[in-house]
């Protein structure tokens, strides 16, 4: 999977760097909640889709982690969903396009006037839902502080898209909180 990662941000980019480290974080703290987890999950799945969930990023105006493209930020969940639909993954593609907050319902969109398909975006295997948590607690931007985000930050990030949405997060975090 990292080679699928070089292909769309060669090493001498600037994104390289900045994905590959929030990445690798996402996927190191997927995998630890995966493995303690009482019941199945599909590991290695959790593991490849945590690396690639951010794949998308690269069409988006994002010049903070060296993303030059055109569309706005939230749309790279969907960006990720076409690469990796196009790359014949389409089990991790849902996971790019489900991973954006706690998700997305076509309610919300519509609601917004935001720039996605009017279309459920929401984690729904447990694997998503795993990777979108993990996803929550590491920043890509270079300027916020290193290290996980303790749960009351993601909690008050996730507080101005309004109470559901934290309260879809305390239901993880009492799952899958370490």
């Amino acid at each position: 999977m990292l080679a699928l990662l070089e292909k769309y941000y060669p090493r001498e980019t600037p994104a390289h760097g900045i994905l590959l480290a929030h990445s690798l974080a996402v996927a190191e703290l997927a995998a630890r909640i995966a493995r303690r987890l009482p019941e199945s999950v599909d590991l290695a799945f959790v593991e490849e889709a945590a690396l690639l969930h951010d794949i998308g990023i690269r069409a988006t105006r994002a010049p903070d982690i060296g993303c030059t493209g055109d569309l706005p930020y939230i749309c790279h969940g969907v960006e990720g969903r076409k690469l990796l639909d196009a790359e014949g993954l389409p089990r991790h593609a849902l996971v790019c396009e489900r991973h954006i907050g706690v998700g997305l319902s076509a309610a919300e969109i519509r609601a917004q006037g935001l720039p996605l398909p009017q279309r459920d975006m929401l984690p729904l295997s447990l694997e998503e839902q795993i990777v979108t948590y993990a996803d929550l607690f590491f920043s890509k931007n270079p300027r916020k502080a290193p290290g996980p985000k303790t749960p009351e930050q993601v909690r008050k990030s996730l507080g101005r898209h309004g109470a559901a949405k934290v309260a879809v997060f305390d239901v993880w975090h009492r799952r899958f909180g370490l």
